[in-house]
């Protein structure tokens, strides 16, 4: 590569490649997050290439398929920057790479089974940049990481495929947390602020420096790499223990004949309440493991360190046991068995409107279910005909409706609130319907003499 020493070695070096648009940039991890920040990138001019080992993704990309069809606003950009052949992706890593300036990295950062965060899809792609990396190359990491990942491993990692590669001077590091709500990626990436840190104030200048030229959002400079990845796991860890707060409220509320959708109506309008929801358990790929990995962190000094965390982890997994007592209470005023009872699932997915079930609570639901020997059905509208959790899909909602003794609504996909009570009273003699999220519309439900149970409420 011609001048690769002198590449991204100032400020001006950097403007002097976003003005002429030869800033060759590579996103390493083109899914949910990945994809979106690999067409934002080559929709601002710059040659983009996203690398994936997926090879059916890569395909699908190339093939002006857009695989995100539950991302609203990307798909327009996606055509745009396909069709034009300014974006393409790949599978060989160690043909991109070597010819790029800047190295994005959206890898995954699940759980193991344990419940210990597994950074081997960082730490593999570390050893390969390692390898194939040119002197003066950025490297970017947009995935959520523990604090100090960056600089106490991944660096490591890096140098230890090169020995002529050090970071901070022929080579440069930083870490830009993405911080986008999936199916809203498109709004959060053009209004949510950024967090930058880098392991010197020179990188963390020249990443804002194009991050500016990409994303129309205010950046925010942060001290270090762990500091602005400290921020990124506590606005996470924020919403899990708040959520397990109003989960516990609810479970107390349920006994004490109180309504917590009024409560919670009312807190809200004072000034330092923020608000959050019951519901069936918190699932994807953000919360749960964000937990986690703060508590990862913390057990290395003290194992009681973060009980709070912990605790709420606790709430939030046990939601799914509290659905199954409401289902059990509901079948016995109607003078039914759950093990002779057909279950009807109204959604899998984690969260209205996307396609993705990554750690959702129905799945628990559903396991314990098949425990108390069940028949189960399950309606999608983001999984029709399909089997998952070896359960095949009903494909509408009509035809889930038939034969079922029980309805529990799991996720409020928009399409469940033109669900009246009174409609599914119509379809099943002496239904009883759990909601879960509060959606469905409690006078009618009382008018339709259902056997009703609401998280928070209690029963009717």
């Amino acid at each position: 590569m011609e001048n690769s020493d002198s590449r991204l070695n100032g400020l001006e070096h950097i403007q002097e490649l976003l003005s002429s648009k030869n800033l060759r940039v590579c996103v390493v991890g083109v899914g949910r997050i990945g994809l979106p920040t690999a067409l934002s990138f080559a929709k601002s001019g710059l040659p983009t290439i996203g690398v994936d080992i997926n090879a059916d993704l890569v395909t699908r990309i190339n093939s002006n398929d857009y695989p995100l069809k539950d991302e609203p606003g990307y798909d327009v950009i996606f055509n745009q920057v396909v069709t034009n052949k300014k974006f393409h992706a790949s599978t060989k890593i160690e043909d991109v790479v070597p010819n790029s300036e800047v190295i994005l990295l959206s890898l995954p950062t699940p759980m193991d089974k344990n419940n210990i965060p597994d950074y081997s899809a960082l730490k593999s792609v570390g050893a390969k940049l390692g390898e194939l990396l040119e002197p003066g190359s950025l490297v970017v990491v947009e995935s959520t990481i523990e604090p100090g990942f960056v600089e106490n491993e991944l660096v490591k990692i890096i140098e230890d495929g090169n020995k002529h590669l050090v970071a901070g001077k022929n080579f440069s590091i930083g870490v830009c947390p993405e911080t986008a709500n999936p199916g809203e990626i498109m709004l959060d990436f053009t209004h949510l602020p950024r967090l930058v840190g880098a392991i010197d104030e020179k990188t963390t200048k020249i990443i804002m420096e194009i991050y500016e030229y990409v994303f129309p959002v205010e950046l925010i400079p942060m001290p270090d790499c762990k500091t602005a990845n400290a921020v990124k796991l506590t606005t996470n860890v924020f919403r899990d223990l708040n959520i397990a707060f109003v989960n516990q409220l609810a479970l107390l509320f349920e006994k004490l004949g109180i309504d917590i959708s009024v409560v919670l109506d009312a807190a809200k309008r004072k000034y330092n309440f923020q608000v959050h929801y019951p519901g069936p358990g918190v699932g994807g790929p953000c919360l749960p493991v964000n937990s986690y990995q703060m508590l990862n962190s913390a057990k290395q000094f003290d194992s009681n360190m973060l009980s709070l965390v912990k605790t709420g982890r606790e709430v939030n997994e046990s939601m799914p046991d509290h659905v199954i007592d409401l289902i059990i209470d509901g079948l016995k005023d109607a003078k039914k068995e759950i093990s002779s009872s057909t279950i009807l699932l109204l959604g899998i997915s984690y969260k209205p409107e996307v396609k993705d079930i990554q750690l959702t609570p129905a799945e628990k639901i559903v396991e314990k279910l098949k425990e108390h020997g069940a028949k189960i059905k399950i309606y999608d509208p983001f999984f029709k005909s399909v089997n998952v959790f070896d359960i095949q899909t009903e494909n509408n909602i009509e035809q889930a409706l038939t034969n079922v003794d029980s309805i529990v609504l799991v996720t409020a996909h928009k399409e469940f609130y033109d669900l009246k009570p009174s409609y599914i009273a119509s379809k099943i003699q002496m239904p009883v319907i759990i909601d879960t999220k509060r959606i469905f519309d409690t006078d009618d439900a009382k008018k339709s003499k259902l056997i009703f149970r609401s998280l928070g409420t209690g029963k009717f």
